[in-house]
């Protein structure tokens, strides 16, 4: 289990309170089919679900296909091992249990409930637990303890034929196994040549030291010590089968011997059990994982002040590399459960452990950062096993779990695709992800756009430019310092030669001369000095970039990181002019929809004229997009009720498209619920809108603006934007201070938007020195 102890910010009351309020517990039922009729209730009830049952009898494997087993898990205990609290009987569990329903739900969106089962004795609870297993589509055995643990998951996983796994045992083994893999590769150890010594023999340890002795430790090479010594062979006291598998011929006895020389300790005992002197006497490029919860058997602190060479991990969460099994048990499930697999094997369990290392090894993205206070992560001593709050968990490791499980002929339904399954498990948590994964789709099967980066010398820029390459999206050109994006890039851990990615600076590009004649002449009757243009192609990054772009270098640009948007919209438009109507179109992504409003940047207060416009725009571009467009005018009055100023500014609007006899639904005005639910809609038989608008034009930009960042900043929904929408070549401005992850989405649409247009640019000639090597490179699995 994730550690719920350390760092307690919070009092008992508020602990309790929290349970208890609004409503009792974490986890409730809500129905996803809908129950508003009565034609409704027969079809989810009787009559209509005789149909299911029947189907479902003629063949069980049906229940996948007709009610919710497939993505069901049961996480079952009886409260003999709660946390570090120990046995607290069945009913105390209740609390623990729920909280990992939580957690399949929140990570890996599997709908999850808690089952406690009133006994000890492990024949009773496994003949309980086996006559109502086919209920679920895998089973989470929690907090029982050793040795029970042991036969208990392995007679269950015999008698059903879904996943049964103890994530006590297995989960902390494939943390701690991802983590050693890391470890191992950055102090220069191999698998097989390590000494390896196992500080306490429950069920974790014992599961942890047969995993990694599995990829490659050797037997002769580990230690087992418990609380009467060293698990030798012959050894008379303390043995159970599970033990003595793990015994060793050594002369050593006691713990203080065992480590001397030994280059990795896990640590799944308790405070205190391992000393600084015990830590001084490894060997070089020490590995300790320290995972005693809620207090670790050494602390980073005193391990570091007798060997600074170490790399270390704990429980905790405060410390970095946490081993927390938050890591494995959600997305192992999720793609055993995605396969309709029988059991979680060995090889999947392996899969899963390789996967989490590598992806250690990638590019951390802003988010995480953002979830840890905004501390650097980075993959080395400190980084060796992913955060929990990383997005990209969800689609990185659960492909894996199930090609394994396709592999060994345990999942009954294969997955064809690989591809397209990673698609699908990034929108289970991202609701932005089915437009990304058809806008990115679309750039990647279009010629190459070179896409420039204008601030190119900020490490968030560098990184977007780096993804937005690797991802296969285009060209991304850097606008900068190359010794100082090389220098960031370095820190970044990225090697720029690997992937080439060009860099262009102002200061020595070839092509100045051309843009400042190009833009004198563009701007010398509206009262600049050529000297004022050769300073703002030199010296501005935002200029030069749309030079670029305007004299066909390149086909779009991104910018804003390091400047507010109106400023860095006057620049460009120096440069670009626009071509019909230039608007901000936001993007609003929530409870299965996706709303397209406008305009949210450019005209502030707009007159009939300018709605109509607006309207015509967004309605073009979100047909681009492969959607159809229906547009609703929203407003705070209904059809003329209340009358006001700015609701007959709508009216006259709505004219203005009945005489221009466009090729899109329109409707208007009128409040959101209108716009969006056809109950609404009852009272109002003239509305033009066949079905629910998706296209919102706002009265203003202040409600434009403000209804955007307000459902954005309650969390009810994912805004992409403003997009800047009409110049007659794509220019994206992302917020100051925007995550790799905006910058990449603004120049995905920026080549997107581009494309629509024509087809790519000619490359240049460079636009300065060739580039020289970098200094670091990401190392590989």
């Amino acid at each position: 289990m994730p550690d719920l102890t350390d760092k307690q910010t919070f009092s008992d009351e508020e602990a309790l309170e929290f349970h208890r309020l609004p409503a009792p517990g974490k986890i409730s039922m809500a129905p996803i089919k809908p129950m508003a009729t009565q034609r409704d209730l027969s079809l989810a009830y009787s009559p209509g679900v005789a149909v299911p049952v029947r189907a479902i009898a003629a063949d069980p494997d049906k229940a996948y296909d007709y009610t919710s087993k497939g993505n069901l898990v049961a996480v079952i205990s009886n409260g003999t091992a709660i946390l570090g609290l120990g046995n607290l009987g069945h009913m105390a569990s209740k609390p623990v249990m729920e909280g990992k329903s939580v957690l399949f739900k929140r990570f890996a969106d599997v709908d999850s409930f808690d089952v406690e089962v009133k006994t000890t004795d492990p024949d009773e609870f496994i003949t309980v637990v086996k006559n109502i297993g086919d209920t679920w589509g895998g089973i989470n055995l929690e907090d029982i303890k050793s040795p029970e643990c042991f036969v208990i998951e392995a007679e269950l996983q015999d008698q059903l034929d879904i996943p049964v796994f103890h994530d006590d045992q297995h989960g902390t083994a494939i943390i701690s196994t991802a983590g050693l893999i890391n470890a191992c590769h950055i102090a220069g150890k191999r698998f097989e040549d390590i000494k390896l010594v196992l500080v306490g023999a429950g069920a974790a340890g014992l599961s942890s030291i047969s995993l990694m002795k599995s990829m490659g430790v050797r037997h002769e090479n580990t230690t087992v010590v418990d609380l009467h010594g060293v698990v030798y062979r012959g050894r008379p006291d303390d043995m159970d089968q599970w033990k003595a598998v793990h015994a060793t011929d050594t002369e050593k006895r006691t713990l203080a011997e065992a480590i001397k020389g030994a280059d990795v300790v896990l640590g799944l005992s308790a405070k205190g059990a391992i000393t600084p002197a015990m830590v001084a006497s490894m060997a070089p490029r020490p590995i300790i994982f320290a995972m005693a919860n809620p207090d670790p058997e050494i602390t980073p602190e005193e391990v570091l002040a007798v060997r600074p060479d170490a790399i270390i991990a704990t429980g905790r969460s405060d410390y970095v590399n946490q081993v927390n099994n938050v890591l494995a048990f959600p997305y192992l499930f999720r793609g055993a459960l995605d396969v309709r697999a029988r059991r979680i094997n060995h090889d999947m369990k392996v899969a899963c452990a390789q996967a989490l290392a590598a992806l250690a090894r990638e590019d951390v993205p802003d988010e995480v950062a953002a979830a840890y206070r905004g501390r650097k992560l980075k993959f080395g001593p400190d980084y060796i096993i992913p955060t929990p709050f990383d997005p990209r968990l969800i689609w990185y490791i659960p492909p894996f779990v199930a090609q394994a499980a396709m592999d060994t002929g345990v999942a009954r339904q294969p997955i064809a695709d690989m591809d397209v399954y990673r698609a699908t498990l990034r929108e289970r948590v991202d609701p932005s992800a089915a437009l990304m994964q058809k806008i990115s789709g679309a750039v990647r099967a279009a010629p190459n756009k070179r896409v420039v980066f204008a601030e190119g010398e900020e490490t968030s820029v560098i990184r977007a430019a780096w993804g937005f390459k690797q991802a296969e999206l285009g060209e991304p050109v850097l606008v900068g310092r190359e010794s100082l994006i090389r220098q960031n890039a370095a820190e970044a851990g990225l090697n720029f030669d690997e992937l080439g990615i060009e860099i262009a600076n102002a200061g020595v590009s070839t092509h100045n001369a051309d843009y400042t004649d190009w833009l004198y002449a563009r701007l010398q009757r509206r009262g600049y000095l050529r000297r004022d243009v050769q300073r703002m192609i030199n010296q501005d990054r935002n200029y030069f970039a749309a030079a670029m772009v305007a004299r066909g270098h390149a086909d779009a640009v991104v910018t804003g990181t390091t400047r507010n948007f109106n400023m860095v919209l006057k620049e460009v438009r120096r440069v670009l002019d626009v071509k019909d109507r230039l608007i901000g179109l936001s993007i609003v992504l929530a409870k299965g929809r996706t709303l397209f409003v406008a305009d949210t940047s450019i005209t502030e207060l707009p007159d009939a004229e300018d709605l109509a416009e607006i309207a015509i725009k967004a309605a073009d571009t979100v047909r681009k997009l492969g959607r159809t467009p229906r547009v609703a005018f929203l407003s705070y009055s209904t059809f003329g009720n209340p009358p006001g100023e700015r609701g007959e500014k709508v009216r006259e609007a709505i004219r203005i498209l009945d005489q221009r006899n466009v090729d899109f639904e329109y409707e208007g005005e009128m409040p959101p619920e209108l716009a969006l639910h056809p109950d609404a809609r009852s009272a109002y038989p003239f509305m033009r809108l066949s079905r629910d608008a998706n296209v919102l034009v706002m009265p203003a930009i202040h409600s434009a603006s403000i209804s955007t960042r307000l459902v954005q900043s309650l969390g009810a929904a994912t805004v992409i934007g403003p997009l800047l929408v009409g110049l007659e070549h794509s220019v994206q401005i992302v917020p100051l201070g925007a995550s790799v992850s905006e910058i990449m989405t603004a120049a995905t649409f920026a080549a997107y938007e581009e494309g629509a247009v024509g087809g790519p640019s000619p490359r240049p000639e460079p636009l300065m020195a060739p580039p020289r090597p970098a200094t670091a490179v990401p190392p590989t699995l």
